[in-house]
């Protein structure tokens, strides 16, 4: 785990966690057009450049706040964005949410599990967060096991975002 200006950078077997830069808009943009990516999601719809824009920015600002959030995660091999992992800050609830999302291409491999443990790790062990929760929609069951995978158990059903949601949760 390195120091940067804006964050960490997470490393893990086959995997980065690094801040976000604008670099990152193009293929941020292409995963986040992907038919269905946003199929579990409180908001369905595929993004513009102007909400890929936001969400850098947004994220820069969260780790400048919080010393955490989301993080750009890219094959170790290649240095391809796969999409992001990370930890984001929840001011209605007052809670630490553990999120990823993966481009299609990248599913099923054990990805999210590897950068959604380093991210709780992190969170747990260098930021000392007391309890970081996960959510999914209810139907999402590949995003449980990642959350079960990662130590965190089912607590209740709640509604988060407009929707209700699995809410999952780890104490440290």
């Amino acid at each position: 785990m390195g120091s940067t200006q804006q964050g960490f950078t997470l490393t893990t077997e086959r995997l980065i966690l690094r801040p976000f830069t604008m670099n990152d808009r193009e293929s941020l943009l292409a995963i986040t057009q992907e038919p269905g990516i946003f199929q579990y999601f409180p908001t369905k719809s595929a993004w513009g450049m102007e909400k890929v824009e936001r969400s850098i920015q947004h994220q820069t600002n969260h780790w400048q706040t919080f010393r955490y959030g989301q993080m750009a995660v890219t094959l170790r091999e290649t240095g391809q964005l796969m999409g992001w992992c990370g930890l984001e800050f929840l001011p209605n609830t007052n809670e630490t949410e553990v999120g990823y999302l993966l481009g299609h291409a990248f599913w099923g491999q054990g990805y999210a599990t590897e950068a959604a443990r380093a991210s709780v790790e992190f969170g747990l062990k260098e930021i000392g967060l007391k309890e970081i929760i996960g959510l999914t929609d209810p139907l999402n069951v590949a995003s449980q096991r990642v959350l079960e995978k990662c130590g965190l158990t089912f607590t209740r059903r709640q509604v988060y975002f407009g929707m209700e949601m699995f809410r999952f949760a780890l104490q440290g």
